[in-house]
């Protein structure tokens, strides 16, 4: 499953189609034109995609507990540098 979207990203007008519902009262899940599910806030941010509509829900349900009570220790990676220092 990958991360759509920064929590900083422009967001998309949302509306709930007829025949879904928020899950949580927070997002749904759709299904892609590939075959794929792709998790959405109500208000418009895409969240995840993933092939099994189960593992999206948890994971979005998971990311979004992250983004409110802050993410594990370890669970984050900080950017590296790739040059070297001194000579080689």
């Amino acid at each position: 499953m990958t991360n759509t979207s920064p929590p900083d990203a422009p967001v998309r007008k949302f509306e709930l189609l007829p025949d879904e519902v928020l899950i949580d009262d927070v997002f749904v899940i759709r299904e892609t034109r590939y075959g794929l599910f792709t998790s959405t806030t109500k208000e418009g941010r895409a969240m995840l995609t993933g092939a099994d509509r189960d593992n999206v829900e948890i994971m979005t349900r998971w990311h979004l507990k992250c983004e409110q009570e802050g993410w594990p220790e370890g669970s984050v990676s900080k950017a590296r540098s790739a040059t070297v220092s001194g000579k080689l």
